[in-house]
């Protein structure tokens, strides 16, 4: 029974996501079909019309001094759904917007994360020797850095000027920065794990067959070592996408992560955070997003561990 209950709630976790990332896709579909609105545009001088009546996007305040102006409110319907932000644009289509770049950011990352970490962690494990050595060290240079003070910094860093390797330069408004930021930061903690299992795979029965029969080391790691990993990579998943949501709003939040006039979860929280007590949607509507999609992704997560992993089913099954 709480095996069943269990899988129940992974599934509705998966189909959750689903939706989520159906609806942030759907962004173009919103704003030019329902709202008609560039949700990367100002807009302090436009007005919509409500129930017959044209009503301003920024209505001048009428306490106290009378100056400043007050972002619309929520009007439920196609346009301005959630409201509008100090800039006078569209809070929902921003939200979807923000919700793609969030996705893609993490998702992104975390296909970097784990192919580093798995490159590091079989090479590291396998071949052992001062290769491990090597490796081992550089994986404890980056543990030694608490996770978001290495981001904020290589994020600070490279937003000025952007990031130049040899041929490769990416910009600093471009996606690709946080992502390689982020992908890089989380390498140690999957890397590890992967090597003390390539580690003990290494001295099972099968490896040490093939070595003796001759079998290039290239056809082992291809053939034996890296179809056993590839469990612990897809149980690393779904919990790295949810840390890489998380510290991407962070850095957004703080203006280093993604660049105005694009969006992201962490963006629109920032843009909210002066309109606390007046249009409090604008940076509760981004939050309650984030926090969702990390809850579906967590739930998820421990169904796809439980379904890969024979020591979590024992523990299920007790």
């Amino acid at each position: 029974m709480r095996k069943l209950r269990r899988d129940h709630a992974a599934m509705t976790a998966f189909a959750a996501l689903v939706l989520i990332i159906l609806v942030c896709v759907a962004a173009p579909l919103y704003a030019n079909g329902v709202a008609h609105t560039d949700p990367f545009a100002s807009n302090l001088s436009g007005s919509i019309t409500i129930n017959g009546q044209d009503v301003p996007i920024m209505a001048a305040e009428t306490e106290g001094l009378g100056l400043g102006t007050t972002p619309l409110g929520p009007t439920w319907t196609g346009q301005y759904f959630l409201g509008a932000d100090s800039q006078g644009r569209d809070v929902m289509a921003r939200l979807l917007y923000g919700g793609q770049n969030s996705l893609i950011i993490a998702g992104s990352a975390t296909v970097l994360t784990l192919v580093l970490a798995a490159i590091v962690g079989i090479v590291a494990g396998f071949f052992g020797g001062w290769t491990d050595v090597v490796l081992s060290r550089l994986l404890d240079v980056l543990w030694a850095f608490p996770v978001y003070l290495l981001a904020i910094s290589l994020s600070i860093v490279t937003i000025g000027h952007g990031l130049s390797i040899g041929p490769v330069s990416i910009a600093s408004d471009s996606l690709l920065l946080p992502i390689a930021i982020i992908g890089i930061i989380y390498v140690p903690y999957v890397a590890r794990p992967i090597r003390g299992q390539v580690l003990q795979l290494k001295q099972s029965e099968f490896v040490l067959a093939a070595t003796g029969l001759g079998v290039p080391p290239w056809r082992i790691l291809w053939v034996d070592i890296l179809p056993n990993v590839m469990s612990t990579l897809i149980v690393f998943a779904p919990l790295t996408i949810a840390l890489n949501m998380i510290i991407e709003s962070a850095l957004s939040f703080l203006s280093i992560g993604v660049q105005s006039p694009a969006a992201s979860w962490g963006t629109i929280i920032e843009d909210g955070q002066g309109l606390l007590y007046t249009r409090p949607l604008v940076a509760i509507a981004p939050g309650v997003a984030i926090v969702l999609t990390v809850l579906a992704l967590n739930v998820f997560g421990d169904g796809v561990r439980d379904a890969l992993d024979p020591r979590a089913k024992l523990r299920v099954r007790d």
